[in-house]
């Protein structure tokens, strides 16, 4: 007897997205305070329109990254589900 497992693509699009969001958020505020990791976020301010090392930088990549890890995670949960069977 097989036992097939899903993923809840939702679910794990938002623990994606709440993850990937809340990492850049604290990157870019450690990187404001201490300099740490500025020119991989400098990379960043080409992909997100409007984002800078900055506080408000912080909040702006706050959202940016949980739509990109929202995304990323419901498409991997998607495809498990897809290619599972």
């Amino acid at each position: 007897m097989k036992t097939e497992i899903k993923l809840r693509v939702m679910s794990l699009g938002l623990a994606f997205g709440v993850f990937w969001g809340v990492m850049m958020c604290i990157m870019t505020l450690i990187s404001v305070y201490t300099g740490y990791a500025k020119l991989f976020l400098e990379a960043f301010t080409q992909i997100y329109p409007g984002f800078t090392v900055s506080l408000g930088g912080s909040a702006l990549v706050l959202v940016y990254g949980f739509i990109d890890g929202f995304v990323f995670g419901a498409g991997i949960g998607w495809l498990y589900n897809r290619f599972s069977r």
